[in-house]
């Protein structure tokens, strides 16, 4: 059958869908961009010392897989946030073996039917929280509490085993992008979602990591065994570029603190680099070493000519990221931040709502920010009006917005116990490092592939003209509802908010997606283009294949 996705023609004159397809038990985990298997079928030629393995590799269209994801045996809704933090079904991950394998580090330990999570971590066996404060201590932050009174806002954690560094930060009003590929700790990645804590498949390779420069007023690394001195210290230009002016780098690795002979090498190479990348020791104890970047351009202005690393050419745009390739140089300060003498950002919880700095990068003046946070402030009243029947406080945790735009949508769910995950459209305009600036965070993403992040990660996806948007690129619409229905968990929900004939396309599918509607509604329309516009309400039902498809029809 031949599934159109021109949203104008009907799908076979009006007809529902009957069925899509499950895939088989085995794909239950599949990320298609990040699947070894695909890598092995196509024979990609990949060098795997720079862990390109580890980085997106998609199927070509006629490789898409066409069929539901199914859960695991046994797969129950998930334990709700703030508990989840702490414990998790084993049935959802039945991957156990990083308990025993990280048994001494406290990583994880199985209790009959649940997973508990005691907050250790490979570097922290006695719990990130009195890791967290040591750093903070380090830094002689008031209260040793880390988030500095709302200076440190976003944190990136690279190699971030389950993420319980992230998920301890939560409470000082600091979040955490953690960031791990899907390696021999397969799953690290799922279990930090599925505890509720930000997390995102990726891995220090070639590319550039899919965030904008100066997003991050952290970098994190404990024991990430990432080798920072490879390619002319590459990965650590790529920290460089994605920190803040006057951002820390805290390392905790043996190199830091080791006395034989091989660790004192890297130490002492990795000092000299990180000195001709201008960068200083803010502290130093123990076995953890924090290292903090300039707040301007003065230091790499007088360094000796032919120092290395060079800087970036002028004309690097340090903003592009989807499928550039990390360079090794030194991304300068714009003219702007080295008067500033540094990101200018007000502390948070004021920087959600203040005026972004790099607001004026894109040509949108103060007063259309206001609107636009006004506008979404409403549209998120009616969404929570229409979901109020099918939702409680604690319903749901982990949520996307597929098309964040200047991140409002995300901004007036602040008093919602949730955070969210911001995609930015990869043509443009990149307005994430606007959703940065306000103490958010996000990723690059095209809907025309497929999103690096595990099955059932998501309770809510917001698809703001998403459909239009990829039907102008020539995309499958039914490819996008097969993935976003292997994204959102079971009795997840989706909002919609598009044209009418979008609305009219994705309950033509419903049932075949064992979805169901919860409520219809026309958009408050703010402008002429708007009036067309529909919000259309979803929700995904809970089925396991062991009773086939229970018949929904």
């Amino acid at each position: 059958m031949k599934l159109q996705t021109n949203f104008g023609e009907d799908l076979q004159d009006g007809v529902m869908l009957k069925s899509i397809p499950v895939c088989d038990d085995g794909q239950s985990e599949l990320i298609p961009c990040l699947d070894r298997n695909l890598i092995y079928q196509t024979r990609l030629k990949l060098d795997l010392s720079l862990m390109e393995h580890y980085e997106r590799h998609c199927p070509a269209p006629e490789r898409h897989f066409n069929c539901l994801i199914p859960p695991p045996p046994g797969y129950k809704v998930p334990i709700k946030w703030p508990k989840s933090r702490d414990v998790v079904w084993k049935e959802n991950i039945p991957h156990t073996h990083l308990a025993s394998e990280k048994s001494d580090q406290n990583w994880m330990v199985v209790k009959g039917d649940k997973i508990e999570f005691p907050g250790g971590g490979t570097h922290f066996h006695y719990g990130a929280d009195k890791y967290i404060a040591a750093i903070a201590n380090m830094l002689n932050f008031p209260k040793n509490i880390l988030n500095n009174g709302g200076r440190l806002r976003t944190v990136l954690d690279v190699g971030c085993g389950v993420a319980s560094f992230g998920g301890y930060l939560l409470s000082s009003n600091i979040i955490a992008m953690s960031l791990a590929p899907n390696d021999v700790h397969q799953n690290q990645i799922q279990f930090a979602l599925e505890r509720g804590i930000p997390a995102h498949l990726g891995v220090l390779g070639t590319k550039r990591l899919p965030y904008p420069s100066r997003s991050f007023e952290l970098a994190h690394c404990s024991r990430c065994r990432i080798d920072w001195l490879q390619r002319n210290g590459i990965l650590l230009l790529e920290l460089d570029r994605l920190l803040r002016p006057g951002g820390y780098f805290a390392y905790s690795s043996p190199e830091a603190y080791a006395q034989d002979e091989e660790d004192l090498r890297i130490w002492k190479e990795m000092s000299a680099l990180v000195e001709r990348m201008c960068w200083k020791i803010a502290a130093k104890r123990n076995q953890t070493v924090i290292w903090v970047k300039p707040l301007t351009n003065d230091c790499y202005m007088e360094r000796e000519p032919g120092t290395q690393p060079p800087l970036c050419k002028s004309d690097d745009d340090p903003d592009a990221v989807w499928g550039v390739p990390m360079e090794a140089c030194i991304t300068p300060y714009s003219d702007q931040n080295h008067k500033a003498r540094g990101s200018g950002l007000a502390p948070w919880p004021a920087r959600l709502t203040a005026l972004p700095p790099r607001l004026a990068d894109f040509g949108y003046s103060n007063e259309m920010f206001e609107k636009d946070m006004e506008v979404w402030q409403q549209r998120v009243e009616n969404y929570w009006n229409l979901l109020s029947p099918k939702i409680r406080p604690d319903t749901l945790r982990n949520v996307m917005d597929m098309k964040a735009n200047l991140g409002s949508f995300a901004a007036a769910l602040k008093s919602k116990d949730v955070w969210v995950m911001n995609v930015v459209p990869e043509d443009g305009p990149n307005t994430l490092k606007i959703i940065y600036d306000r103490g958010l965070i996000g990723t690059v993403h095209s809907w025309c592939e497929s999103f690096s992040t595990y099955p059932r990660t998501y309770d809510l996806l917001h698809a703001w003209t998403v459909f239009s948007d990829i039907e102008k690129k020539g995309c499958s619409a039914v490819d996008l509802l097969i993935e976003m229905d292997r994204i959102l968990r079971p009795t997840g929900f989706i909002i919609i908010r598009d044209k009418r004939p979008v609305v009219e396309f994705v309950k033509k599918h419903l049932s075949a997606l064992h979805w169901e509607a919860v409520a219809t509604a026309e958009a408050e329309g703010e402008s002429e283009q708007d009036e067309d516009d529909m919000v259309f309400i979803i929700q995904k039902k809970l089925w396991l294949t062991s009773e086939s498809f229970r018949e929904t029809e």
